[in-house]
């Protein structure tokens, strides 16, 4: 008996859409990339697109609403799923084609990504986000020798590359360009993710912090900066070192990464900032300053040893303990920051009006004031010439906090430089030298700065605009 033809793969006159027909699998691959694209640019023109508060998964909602339309698009998903997480490319997280502008523009740290910069506000990069289209952050990136040896990527949720470790929770990634153990340097490199945890009332915290330094990994910060975070955000300060995710990758559930410091930021946001690491550094320490009054000016002398300290020390407490004498209720302290804990540093600058101190790390101490504080500072032979703007940095943060920089006395006699005074080799001799006095000036400037904060806090006073009891802090 004669049998009906049947149609199989390999005829070659089969119908043009036949089950195996390659125009069959191209229309249906097509249909299913179609499909994926249309839901992504639905869920991220939707509301609930990805955000700080609840990150979400668009790859997620489009394999689940692909599948349901049509489940013969499964297959190739999970083969788009494959080649996007094959695709994955990772690029050195320090970049040397900009070795020479490590700090400017953009960085060499993270070269191909731009930040989120509204004027006057933080700038920074947060994933998932809509600028990055949903992607996660991954970093390869233990190195702690060579920046240019750790790298890092974007990637979707649903195809991170192979073997990568996720990391719960938000995640702060910072790069400093100098070191997290100076107060200094340490501060300004944690003030933008302050200014991010009170954008818009939100006050996240994070769950963990990546540090980096020319792009090498960082596993320790200094105390003095890491009881200031925990005092900010109000729990411990978890610094990753990658040890669970092995040589692989760690992809990061949500992360906010800055790399400018406070650039960009306003001085009312500064301000906004600074005014609660205050508060929140007081209220860590049970600081409380109700009985201190107005009538009394605390006048404190904090001191060095060694490179930038004063040569004749006991001359220059003696002369600002005899104008401080003149005052009725001016109390002068002598103290060495490296002798305090923290939280005494907090209590000694909450009883401090005028602070009087050699050029240094120390006066970071400036913004645990209260505000409208002086501070009056002092340079050694040869900074004003070859320093360049970092010796202004107290300068700066006085003006940020509220304070009133009092100015700088520069002595004029030091070590003894054998190129011209204005030869940059000269900076290495000058830049950790001693500072000595001058008897008459000191006296004059003294008096001057105790008078002008004697009569603001009479005007306090009789204006009663000081309220002297802690009023909550912001993100309590």
């Amino acid at each position: 008996m004669a049998r009906a033809p049947t149609e199989s793969c390999g005829d070659t006159n089969i119908s043009d859409w036949s089950f195996c027909s390659p125009k069959l699998f191209v229309y249906i691959l097509v249909t299913c990339v179609i499909l994926l694209i249309l839901f992504q640019i639905q869920y991220l023109d939707s509301p609930g697109s990805p955000s700080s508060s609840s990150p979400s998964w668009p790859l997620n909602h489009s394999w689940n609403a692909g599948s349901q339309e049509s489940p013969n698009c499964s297959h190739e998903l999970l083969a788009l799923a494959e080649k996007l997480s094959d695709a994955v490319t990772f690029l050195p997280l320090k970049d040397l084609r900009y070795a020479q502008t490590a700090h400017q523009g953009h960085t060499w740290f993270m070269s191909s990504l731009y930040d989120t910069h509204v004027e006057g506000e933080v700038q920074y990069q947060q994933y998932p986000s809509a600028a990055s289209r949903g992607r996660l952050l991954c970093i390869k990136g233990r190195d702690t020798h060579d920046g240019a040896r750790n790298s890092y990527a974007l990637a979707w949720p649903n195809a991170l590359p192979r073997n990568a470790t996720v990391l719960t929770g938000l995640t702060f990634v910072s790069y400093n360009h100098y070191n997290y153990d100076n107060i200094w340097h340490g501060l300004s490199a944690m003030v933008p993710f302050v200014a991010w945890h009170l954008r818009d009332g939100q006050c996240a915290v994070p769950a963990r912090w990546v540090l980096y330094h020319w792009g090498e990994l960082r596993i320790k910060m200094g105390p003095w900066v890491k009881s200031l975070m925990q005092a900010t955000f109000g729990g411990s300060v978890n610094i990753e070192e990658f040890g669970d995710s092995g040589d692989g990758v760690a992809c990061f559930e949500e992360a906010v990464v800055t790399r400018h410091n406070e650039g960009g930021m306003s001085r009312e946001r500064r301000l906004e900032v600074y005014n609660m690491m205050r508060c929140k550094a007081r209220e860590y320490c049970n600081v409380r300053i109700e009985g201190r009054g107005l009538t009394v000016i605390g006048l404190t002398m904090l001191m060095r040893t060694g490179a930038r300290s004063f040569r004749n020390e006991s001359a220059v407490v003696g002369i600002f303990q005899r104008e401080c004498g003149k005052i009725e209720g001016c109390r002068l302290t002598v103290a060495y920051a490296d002798n305090l804990t923290f939280c005494q540093q907090v209590k000694l600058m909450s009883l401090t009006d005028i602070l009087v101190s050699p050029h240094g790390a120390q006066l970071t101490n400036t913004f645990l004031m209260d505000k409208n504080s002086s501070v009056m500072e002092f340079f050694p032979k040869g900074w004003l010439k070859l320093a360049g703007v970092g010796q202004y940095v107290y300068h700066w943060i006085a003006s940020w906090s509220g304070m009133k920089h009092e100015g700088a006395w520069r002595d004029p006699n030091g070590d003894d430089c054998p190129y011209p005074e204005d030869d940059h080799r000269c900076m290495p001799i000058y830049k950790n030298g001693r500072i000595g006095y001058n008897d008459t000036f000191f006296e004059e400037w003294a008096r001057n700065v105790l008078m002008k904060v004697k009569t603001r806090k009479m005007e306090e006073a009789l204006n009663k605009n000081t309220t002297l009891v802690l009023s909550g802090c912001a993100c309590s």
